[in-house]
């Protein structure tokens, strides 16, 4: 088939990958000049394949009012005369209970389970460098009470496949030893640790970049359409006749939409709905000049992670974190960017120079797709040849490959890896 996929960041890069593989025509429309410009730019950069709990838990909720009356907050919301807001905070609302979180997490797990599984394969057979390290990951607690949660729920993690291991206060600091510096405020108040020696990290942006050249190649022969706005879908008969873009009518005979929170539009004028919004997210990018971490490590209480990278241009820290609900601007906001910077100088106060101005730790900001559950949405719509790979929220680069492979399995009516319910419309 000819197979016209909307979206270049890293979930359209691997559906297209992975239709690419089955002998599809594919062609991929994005706005931006280059690939992965967006959310896929700059984020997390943790392969998590074991941590996907969704954001909206059962004791989510007693935690929100504080955390809106704080201007450091991980979580801020700014109210807004948005019905799509309101609908979207409707549904995280109903699913902060036991039974969908742990349902969506099972989800996730499985679909994370089988990324991971992709990731591996592709390395092997593919000559791309990503800053790819299978380092190990530790999630640091702050608070006994918080730390005891997280050790009850290590039995329940490894029935659903993770390798875990709980870690008093000493053994983190041996684990990690950029956590024992005197002066790091983070290691002063942890209080135990849960570790997971299979989590990986990887410069999504770099995989994109090397995808790209990849997907070009005579023997994949996808075409890409940078620069190229996609206005609207026309559907006809019930069927999409064709992409209206900036370079012109686009047709095909399948479309995926897997543009991150631009899906919503695109998809809502033709009829389907997206349940949708953004959260966003802030990272920054810290060139390394002292002790930093060889592992990621997550701050569980203040919700940012740290991430190691090296390359040829040197060791780097993407510190990220935060989720903001304020709708739909792609400005960053400065209050927000000085406090994740903040938040590095304390973690890991010798890492580099945080006299340093701000522009030279790379700041970001993007808008990650969410859904209210935590989980995407993948494969068909009711429209016969539209389809859809969006929603993965803070997850975008642990469950890509994951995703695309769905995709591509529904499109061609294989059986899908992991079972689709919960994640299809």
């Amino acid at each position: 088939m000819r197979v016209v996929v909307i979206g270049a960041g890293v979930v359209g890069l691997a559906t297209a990958y992975y239709l690419a593989r089955d002998g599809h025509a594919v062609t991929i429309v994005d706005r931006n000049d280059g690939v992965a410009l967006e959310t896929s730019f700059a984020n997390g950069a943790q392969l998590s394949y074991s941590y996907v709990a969704p954001l909206a838990g059962p004791g989510v909720l007693p935690k929100v009012p504080p955390w809106l009356l704080r201007r450091d907050s991980p979580l801020r919301f700014y109210p807004a005369l948005d019905l799509a807001q309101w609908r979207w905070l409707l549904g995280f609302v109903a699913a902060c209970n036991r039974e969908t979180s742990e349902r969506t997490t099972r989800r996730l797990l499985a679909l994370a389970s089988d990324s991971r599984r992709r990731m591996h394969a592709f390395v092997r057979d593919e000559a791309i460098s990503f800053d790819h390290a299978r380092n190990g990951k530790l999630v640091v607690y702050s608070d006994p009470a918080g730390f005891d949660s997280a050790r009850r729920l290590l039995d329940y993690q490894r029935s659903l496949g993770s390798e875990q291991v709980a870690l008093d206060r000493a053994a983190c600091l041996a684990r990690e030893p950029s956590l024992a510096v005197a002066e790091s405020t983070l290691g002063r108040r942890l209080v135990g640790g849960i570790d997971t020696p299979s989590e990986e990290v990887g410069d999504c942006y770099r995989f994109c970049v090397g995808l790209e050249r990849r997907l070009v190649q005579p023997d994949l022969g996808v075409r890409m359409l940078l620069g190229t706005l996609t206005r609207s879908l026309v559907v006809r008969g019930g069927r999409v006749t064709h992409a209206d873009t900036a370079a012109g009518e686009l047709d095909a005979d399948a479309f995926v939409v897997a543009a991150g929170v631009e899906s919503m539009m695109l998809c809502r004028d033709v009829g389907v709905r997206l349940p949708l919004y953004p959260l966003k997210g802030y990272s920054l990018t810290l060139p390394l000049q002292g002790p930093a971490p060889t592992m990621s490590i997550t701050d569980f209480k203040r919700k940012v992670v740290y991430a190691p990278l090296a390359d040829g241009a040197g060791h780097r820290l993407r510190v990220a974190g935060m989720a903001d609900i304020a709708g739909w601007s792609r400005a960053p906001d400065p209050v927000r960017l000085r406090q994740l910077l903040a938040e590095a100088r304390g973690a890991f106060p010798r890492a580099t120079d945080y006299a340093m101005p701000l522009e030279r730790f790379e700041p970001w900001c993007g808008l990650r797709p969410a859904t209210p559950r935590g989980s995407p949405l993948l494969g068909a719509t009711s429209i016969k040849n539209l389809y859809v790979n969006v929603g993965q929220g803070a997850l975008g680069w642990t469950l890509a490959l994951a995703s695309g492979g769905f995709v591509a399995d529904v499109m061609a009516g294989r059986p899908t890896a992991v079972p689709g319910e919960g994640l299809t419309l």
